[in-house]
């Protein structure tokens, strides 16, 4: 390796704000690889678990989403109690300087070492002679600056049209479809159904108009897609919560893709992107109340998405 930008941030989400950093970080060598530097598990998690925030998307998904935002690679670092008593020296030279840093690129928010000791000021100072740094501002949507945490408030109000606007995208969950009770077939309305780990976020418990999409190249049935085909996408009514007319427990994303009954998911990875909120989760008094708020929540997601 013969010189690289390198550009280093949790990148929680990737949102906009983390794209402009990889695109300024482009513009300024495009000549040069750009490497990711990104951290795992998040270091909140590690030193006050009680607080971590729950992460806008799973590793894989932040590596690929990185990538795509063009990342050349995306280095991983395990964030581990060891880790975290690394002095802003110490982390310059085991973790930035093997990577043969010409220009370093972070948020002007920045913070590194133990107990958070440095700032942009404290990269530049150790980089002196050896690399230059550069501090990018935060960027805005109207007058808020776009972070993760905002985008996870915004999921926690169930407000997924905001989130979107700070995300650049619909808000994406992933998993693999797991076995639910099966209650929706019987009532006309089968769904992928989705746990969520507890660390992950995930919209408010309620009903939302959106798309599903398989993600390992297979179609409906679960047949092999021909090269150059494009994953499969359907328009879903889409369900948060424990389905506490049944005396639910655990929390599950449960799609019903429009007008299907005949899609084959079971342990396929899956997609569920979040596009508006049709209610909050109620729990019925009985099945026939239940089938009709049903019916209701997929006409509306058909006008919604106009499918």
């Amino acid at each position: 390796m013969s010189g690289t930008v390198v550009v280093i941030g949790n990148f929680d989400g990737v949102h906009p704000g983390h794209v402009e950093v990889l695109s300024e970080a482009r513009t300024r060598r495009p000549e040069l690889p750009l490497v990711v530097v990104t951290f795992w598990p998040h270091p909140v998690r590690v030193l006050r678990p009680e607080q971590a925030p729950m992460l806008l998307t799973g590793l894989a998904d932040r590596i690929a989403l990185l990538e795509a935002a063009g990342a050349d690679r995306v280095e991983v670092i395990d964030f581990t109690p060891e880790f975290a008593q690394l002095s802003p020296e110490q982390f310059v030279d085991r973790v930035l300087w093997p990577l043969d840093p010409e220009l370093i690129v972070v948020g002007d928010n920045f913070r590194f070492g133990h107990r958070a000791a440095g700032n942009v000021e404290t990269l530049r100072e150790l980089g002196r002679g050896r690399f230059e740094v550069e501090g990018l501002r935060l960027v805005r949507y109207g007058d808020e600056e776009t972070c993760s945490t905002v985008i996870r408030e915004a999921l926690a109000r169930g407000d997924v049209a905001h989130a979107a606007e700070h995300l650049g995208r619909a808000f994406r969950f992933t998993g693999v479809v797991a076995h639910g009770d099966h209650r929706g077939r019987e009532l006309g309305y089968p769904t992928a159904n989705l746990p969520v780990p507890d660390e992950l976020a995930c919209p408010a418990d309620g009903v939302y108009a959106g798309w599903l999409t398989r993600l390992d190249g297979r179609d409906a049935h679960g047949l092999l897609l021909g090269a150059g085909s494009g994953a499969p996408r359907w328009p879903a009514a889409i369900s948060v919560g424990t389905n506490p007319t049944f005396d639910g427990v655990q929390r599950r994303v449960e799609s019903y893709v429009l007008g299907r009954t005949d899609l084959e998911l079971y342990d396929a990875p899956i997609a569920v992107e979040f596009v508006a909120r049709i209610r909050g989760m109620v729990r019925f008094d009985g099945i026939d109340a239940l089938i009709e708020q049903m019916d209701d929540d997929v006409r509306r997601t058909h006008e919604i998405l106009g499918a």
